[in-house]
């Protein structure tokens, strides 16, 4: 309106010059037409003050979007004439609206009383929610409509009968299948959607394995293993997961009651008892699975002699005894003892094959560069007086298969021994490692199974390596933890980062271990600005002298700022930042999930 005044200020009733805008425009059709006759119709005068006006508010709607706010206030006033069809009310998950979508308002109603009535907690849900989703992917509706009529909220609990652990001590989501760590730090190198939100794990990201580094004391069994270990536990009785935690000597991983097998390797009092050959019935499986075990960490042994060694004895021992042998009798084999190689010779009578397959390893036996005498000397950390009754020596424990873990959503946990065997120890986490991989790649399973290592030092080979990266496609996967990535051979140091998606650094690593993280995490380009100053040097006298009374009064010289931006590339976090900037109680943690999705490197607060 101002502008207009100024245009046309007689129409506003002001008393300023027009701008020279509507009399050189009429002077200019005047010149152009030759007379004065084409003002004598209102019509093209109105025209083309018309003109002139649209002109003059043009850049005022551009700048204001006069249009687009017309089509606005249009479409909304039509909406408004327009008859408004009725919104749909969202329902909440506790009246079970995907039940009633698909007819079953029988079962959501009394699912809906059941949770109404605190009758159901978040294991019921999470477990009637996958038997309604396999119902319906396998047409059995009817079926899952009886069953809840008439079990209610404990329709297909776990065969343990727990409908929930004993104790919770982290935040856990079921129906996300998460558990809360800690939450992102809002620091400069983390996005701010990450800044201050919660950090949690679950089956999509430790499908893709997890492997933690961090010193003792760091904190690394109280604030990622025993939560990790709870939560596949609870899901565990929702039906969704399977669960093998190994506990470090000392150290266990929740109570006796929140699992269903507890194994004490060593103690008499344990109920249960560890199948060295994890129920297999090929002489090859089970060889290679003791090999891995026995001799798969030494340099001089090579992985298909000393699965060889072994495999020449259990087929010939099978074929007699119809199983495989103890422990101590495969160790007497397997350093030829004269007896016990003997008596199987002559019990092989009518079994040719197997007979030159017994025959093959006493060739063998004694000779430079034999596997045997190495199996028979790791075998003999497990032929002690402490673990007699175990791995099938006749004890009262019940003998479990890790092969029921890849068939039944189990959770399981073995107790390592203590009282000075930890190198027997090792072993037996590279039996349960190796028995894990060989049980979850044999058939379609639809639940995902899981193995927790507290403590994975010794228990990296380069078989165990490559069996990690298969993982991902049998819907499993490893969470591994070390001291130090000293405890594992350098060679196998780029292959391991290599193999997991997940990887997490915790407080007090040294710059060495941070070092691999670095190379592992790589590095981005980010956007730096640097801002220098240079001293004005003026060329006209007036211009230095204003310059000489500023710098007196002021005291500082005449400068101005150069600001250069670029693009540089930078490490992701340099081994020195993991060393020396993470804050006890904190970790830098990166995730990748199983298709493919994955979150940079970022600080997590692992306290409370």
């Amino acid at each position: 309106m101002v502008t207009l005044s100024f245009v046309f200020p007689d129409a506003f009733g002001v008393g300023w010059n027009a701008l020279p805008v509507v009399d050189p425009l009429f002077s200019l059709v005047v010149l152009v037409s030759g007379g004065y006759e084409l003002f004598a119709s209102p019509l093209f005068t109105d025209s083309l003050y018309t003109v002139i006006t649209l002109l003059v508010l043009w850049p005022f709607a551009r700048l204001g979007g006069w249009l687009p706010y017309a089509k606005e206030r249009l479409a909304a006033r039509r909406a408004a004439a327009a008859p408004s069809a009725p919104r749909p009310v969202a329902r909440p998950r506790s009246q079970w609206p995907a039940l009633r979508d698909a007819g079953q308002e029988e079962a959501a109603d009394l699912l809906t009383a059941e949770v109404a009535g605190g009758r159901m907690n978040d294991v019921d849900c999470a477990r009637i929610d996958l038997a309604f989703a396999a119902a319906r992917r396998d047409a059995g509706l009817a079926a899952f409509r009886d069953t809840v009529l008439r079990q209610g909220g404990a329709a297909w609990t776990h065969p343990s009968g727990a409908r929930d652990l004993p104790r919770r001590s982290a935040r856990h989501d079921l129906l996300a299948d998460q558990v809360r760590i800690g939450r992102w730090v809002a620091a400069e190198r983390s996005p701010l959607p990450y800044h201050d939100a919660g950090a949690a794990l679950g089956p999509e990201v430790l499908g893709t394995s997890l492997l933690a580094v961090g010193p003792s004391g760091s904190g690394k069994t109280r604030t990622l293993v025993e939560p990790v270990t709870e939560a596949l536990a609870l899901q565990a009785l929702t039906g969704r997961c399977a669960v093998v935690a190994v506990s470090a000597p000392g150290a266990r991983l929740g109570s006796d009651s929140a699992f269903d097998v507890v194994v004490r390797v060593g103690d008499p009092a344990s109920v249960y008892d560890l199948d060295p050959y994890a129920e297999s019935d090929d002489p090859d499986e089970a060889a290679a699975i003791l090999a891995e075990a026995l001799v798969g960490d030494l340099d001089t042994v090579g992985a298909q002699g000393a699965a060889t060694a072994p495999a020449q004895l259990l087929g010939p021992y099978r074929a007699v005894h119809g199983r495989f042998p103890t422990l101590p009798a495969l160790r007497e084999l397997l350093e030829g003892e004269p007896a016990a190689v003997a008596a199987l010779r002559e019990a092989l009578a009518g079994h040719e094959v197997m007979r030159r397959e017994l025959e093959a390893r006493v060739r063998q036996t004694g000779v430079p560069g034999d596997a045997g005498r190495a199996l028979a000397d790791r075998l003999a950390l497990l032929d002690r007086p402490a673990f007699a009754d175990f791995f099938g020596g006749g004890g009262a424990q019940r003998p479990f298969s890790l092969r029921a873990v890849a068939h039944h959503p189990l959770r399981v946990r073995v107790d390592l021994p203590e009282r000075g065997h930890e190198e027997a120890g090792r072993l037996l986490t590279r039996l349960v490692l190796a028995q894990f991989h060989a049980v979850v790649r044999q058939g379609p399973r639809t639940h995902f199974a899981c193995l927790v290592l507290d403590d994975a030092t010794g228990a990296i080979t380069p078989e165990s390596v490559r069996r990690v990266q298969r993982l991902r496609s049998q819907n499993a996967g490893v969470l591994l933890t070390l001291r130090t990535i000293g405890d594992v051979p350098e060679a196998l140091h780029g292959p391991l980062y290599g193999a997991v998606g997940c990887r997490m650094a915790f407080s007090g690593v040294t710059t060495w271990d941070g070092n691999r993280f670095a190379q592992t995490w790589g590095t981005e380009w980010v956007e730096t600005t640097e801002v220098a100053q240079h001293t004005v040097f003026a060329d006209q006298p007036m211009t230095r002298a204003i310059h000489a009374l500023r710098k007196l009064v002021t005291g500082k010289a005449v400068t101005t700022d150069a600001v250069t931006v670029r693009q540089v590339e930078r490490e992701r976090w340099s081994a020195s930042q993991l060393a020396h900037e993470v804050p006890p109680g904190h970790a830098v943690l990166s995730l990748t999930t199983v298709t493919g999705e994955h979150a940079p490197p970022l600080l997590v607060d692992l306290r409370g």
